[in-house]
């Protein structure tokens, strides 16, 4: 056929033509001549290295192309002979004749492409300038032809052949206007074309020219149509952006580097995102959480998942194409689809140690099956499910990650990376040394700074490459849930290492004079801060930081941070060796043992050398409630420090008595030292008798976060300060019976409970009940509050009364403002003066040690006693809870 078609002329092709009787048999025998072109062309006949042949048979099929097209031109243009798959079928095969590989010149080397040049010249432009033409002869039958062409001429206008993307890509622009001009814009265009130029690219089309010489042409062409310019203008800032990104993704595909990889993957997201393509959001998203799969990222892969089902309703609406999983199987509706998604994302927060998460989604679940689909069957696998994520919580040790803070500087790194700032999230145990090592390799032409400072325009304009990296402290955000609570360890410290967006760098910096004996009193802290574009842990095991700020810290306010921060690790401390018997002993005899002896401590020295002499009072006026401040922590220590002692000593083996008794003497002298100086603070001793549950002395006062602690913008007290301005918690002043604070106690209300509590007391004693704050209603007693019942034992007298509808946190208070949050002890400054007697409510715990078998009773009876009226009085504020009969039996 090649060898025939080959030998005809001009005038056999005319002669050809015209033996057609019909047009009907013209339109079939050229619709079937273009498929035959089409397939030959497609599936390479001839083998690869036979160029001659191949080359022969493309200037035959081209000549016979065109003279087809003149045919078509003539007879199937009009609007009345116009046959719209005629010339569907010419424009697909002139641009798989246009795009094969045989005639990608660029491709083969140089000999063989100027062998190429010279004999045949480049088949590529004469055939571009044919669909050039005929696409303008079109007229107004070029609307049928949008969207579907946008592919095919995106595909060639990819060829990297100067003069061809220059006569082609303004058909682009003659789209959008056709579009235009019919329906008001050209929405259907810029969808194909964002669809297409994503596939072609990450096939291996398209360059940095393409995208320079793409937006001028388009913008040179709509500078003659006033009326569409600036519709066209965000079109090429839209795609120039996803060239960009789909650029830089296709640039990493190959490279060893996952976390490029990632990355890139991250920004075609976000702008999918943005732009409203679901479809294309939800196949880059699976890409995602393969990669993270692969680098057992286990927990980014599920936050990664997440955002699939957030498409997603509790319904039973069929799943639309552009929501559906990828995979060949899948659920049909939305919940059926939701539903898998959350089981998958659940046992990938689990292998994370997640359970925070996993449990959140599992309530989720639940709601469903209970109230929804009616499924318990599923329900009590559920609850199964989030019990013993609730057991991990408290039982499995969770390490916490490190974050490092990473720079990217300099014109040698790729632009999504360029002159940025990035926090990553360290793998357990991982430490900044092999971490860097592990960055490092993935960029081996780089240089490793030294320096935390940012650096100048000279390194950030410099070719080469510059990593910067550190360690970072992440910042925790209070959560308003457990403010004023007794938080558990295991709870707390998940918090302050995730969900974490704020980081901080502290760089000791020495202005003025530099004292060699005392280095505190010139010691000031720059403090670098970091504020990411999302939380951390993510869909990434880092992120880039968004904004940064720096403040400086004076020797003082270092000094008070230092102390909070060492207060927060002994009550820590103290806590984790009250919980778990089985801790060995020496971390908490190096941590009591460097602070109270001498010989290793000297803080105290330091700060009192440092701040509290008459000179640094007469200088810094405007110091002196953060100096009060600093005593105030100083004088906190003590307590904290008898509690760790006493815990120390009960553990203690034999062979360590002497090094105990030697701390514990250190301790004395240190105890008389400060309280002389700085008065006493003490803690009450608290004996929590529920069966079953050994309670932490120390767990009810234990504060949110070290930063609380260490606010440098609380206001610092006194230790004879009676009020608190950081804390919700108020001093509770006796009172006087008032008559419109207390409810009438009706006889027949109140007698019969009281006859019920006293005969069971014989039998049975508790000294303190504690219910949970939101008690469940009963039916035939009322039930206290979790707060009424710590007041009725531990903060009133006998002529407290209770407002309706207080809350105990309202009346209660701290005498200083530098003790952790105790919502259910009152810690008050022993022998301090100024302090009225009357408003410092009375340490029970401490009372009993003095008074007698029959003295105690009859304060226990007169506890009792108040007990029901702070039942009774909250009546209208808890209306509907009662005392169930087990309560009364505890009592």
């Amino acid at each position: 056929m090649t060898a025939i078609l080959n030998q005809m002329g001009d005038q056999h092709y005319s002669f050809y033509i015209e033996t057609f009787q019909t047009s009907s048999e013209l339109v079939d025998f050229l619709m079937e001549t273009f498929i035959m072109f089409k397939d030959l062309i497609g599936k390479n006949v001839y083998p690869g290295d036979w160029m001659a042949m191949s080359m022969v048979q493309n200037r035959v099929f081209l000549r016979a192309i065109n003279k087809f097209a003149e045919t078509m031109n003539q007879k199937f243009l009009e609007h009345t002979n116009f046959e719209f798959q005629l010339w569907n079928n010419y424009f697909h095969l002139a641009v798989a004749f246009i795009t094969q590989d045989s005639l990608q010149l660029e491709q083969f080397s140089h000999a063989k492409y100027n062998k190429i040049l010279n004999k045949y010249g480049d088949m590529r432009r004469l055939i571009g300038f044919s669909i050039r033409d005929m696409w303008y002869k079109l007229g107004q039958n070029k609307i049928f032809f949008i969207p579907g062409m946008v592919g095919p001429i995106l595909e060639m206008t990819l060829i990297p052949e100067t003069e061809l993307r220059k006569a082609t890509i303004p058909i682009f622009f003659d789209m959008m206007l056709c579009e235009y001009q019919r329906s008001g814009d050209f929405k259907k265009f810029e969808n194909e074309i964002i669809l297409k130029l994503d596939h072609e690219v990450e096939g291996g089309r398209g360059d940095e020219q393409y995208m320079q010489l793409l937006e001028s042409i388009l913008m040179e062409c709509a500078a003659e149509h006033p009326t569409i310019a600036k519709s066209v203008e965000n079109f090429v800032n839209l795609v120039k952006g996803l060239l960009e990104k789909l650029l830089d993704y296709r640039g990493v595909m190959t490279d060893e580097s996952k976390d490029n990889r990632m990355s890139c993957t991250v920004n075609l997201l976000n702008f999918y995102k943005d732009n409203n393509r679901e479809e294309m959001y939800i196949r880059y998203l699976y890409k995602l959480r393969d990669l993270h799969l692969d680098c057992d990222n286990y927990t980014e892969a599920a936050y990664t998942l997440l955002l699939h089902t957030w498409l997603l309703k509790w319904s039973d609406e069929q799943c639309t194409l552009q929501v559906m999983q990828t995979g060949p199987q899948h659920p049909q509706t939305h919940r059926q689809l939701k539903e898998a998604l959350y089981e998958t994302i659940i046992g990938y927060f689990d292998k994370g140690k997640m359970w925070e998460e996993a449990i959140s989604l599992c309530k989720e679940l639940a709601e469903q099956y209970e109230m929804e689909i009616f499924d318990y069957e599923l329900l009590s696998q559920n609850l199964i499910q989030q019990a013993k994520f609730y057991e991990s919580i408290m039982k499995i040790l969770r390490p916490k990650p490190d974050y490092f803070a990473v720079g990217y500087y300099g014109q040698g790194f790729p632009s999504f990376l360029r002159n940025k700032v990035f926090i990553y999230r360290g793998k357990e145990y991982e430490r900044r040394e092999d971490f860097q090592m592990q960055l490092m390799s993935q960029f081996p032409n780089s240089e490793k700074m030294n320096t935390t400072s940012a650096p100048g325009d000279d390194v950030k304009n410099a070719p080469g490459q510059y990593i910067q990296c550190f360690t970072v402290q992440p910042v925790l955000d209070e959560h308003p849930r457990f403010k004023n609570k007794p938080v558990p360890d295991q709870i707390i410290n998940f918090y302050k290492s995730n969900y974490v967006q704020r980081f901080h760098y502290s760089r000791p910096v020495r202005r003025g004079t530099v004292d060699p004996e005392n280095e505190f009193a010139s010691m000031w802290i720059e403090r670098t801060s970091f504020v990411t574009a999302y939380k951390l842990p993510g869909i990434l095991r880092w992120f880039e930081v968004v904004h940064m700020s720096q403040t400086t810290m004076s020797p003082l306010e270092n000094a008070i941070e230092t102390m909070s921060t060492a207060n927060e690790k002994i009550l820590m401390m103290i806590n984790q060796y009250q919980s778990d018997e089985n801790l060995p002993i020496n971390p908490l005899s190096m941590l009591l043992n460097g602070i109270v002896d001498p010989a290793v401590m000297g803080g105290f020295a330091k700060y009192e050398k440092a701040f509290f002499t008459e000179e640094y009072i007469r200088d810094h006026p405007e110091d002196q409630d953060k100096l009060s401040h600093l005593k105030d922590l100083i004088a906190w220590q003590i307590p904290f420090l008898g509690a760790g002692i006493k815990i120390h000593e009960k553990r203690v083996s034999e062979n360590l008595r002497p090094f105990h008794d030697r701390m514990e003497e250190c301790f004395k002298n240190l105890k008389v030292k400060v309280e002389k100086e700085y008065g006493v603070r003490e803690m009450p001793d608290f004996d929590d008798r529920r069966v079953g549950r050994p309670r932490s002395m120390l767990r009810s006062y234990r504060q949110m976060s070290i930063i609380s602690l260490a606010s440098m913008n609380s206001d610092c007290s006194t230790p004879s300060k009676t009020t608190s301005e950081s804390f919700d918690l108020e001093l509770a002043a006796p009172k006087t019976p008032k008559a419109e604070q207390e409810e009438p106690i009706s006889p027949g209300s109140t007698l019969p409970e009281v006859k019920l509590r006293r005969s069971r007391k014989r039998t049975k004693r508790s000294s303190v009940v504690f219910a949970d704050e939101k008690a469940t209603a009963e039916s035939d007693l009322k039930r206290l509050s979790r707060k009424h019942e710590f007041m009725s034992d531990t903060n009133l007298s006998e002529h407290v009364a209770i407002p309706r509808r207080s809350s105990i946190l309202s009346q209660m208070s701290f005498a200083s403002q530098s003790m952790p949050t105790i919502p259910a002890l009152i810690l008050s400054p022993a022998g301090v003066p100024g302090l009225d007697e009357a408003n410092i409510s009375p340490r029970l715990s401490q009372t009993f040690l003095h008074l007698s078998d029959g003295d105690k009773k009859t304060l226990k009876r007169k506890k009792v006693n108040q007990f029901f009226k702070t039942m009774l009085a909250s009546k209208s504020a808890e209306e509907g809870k009662q005392i169930p009969d087990s309560l009364s039996t505890d009592l």
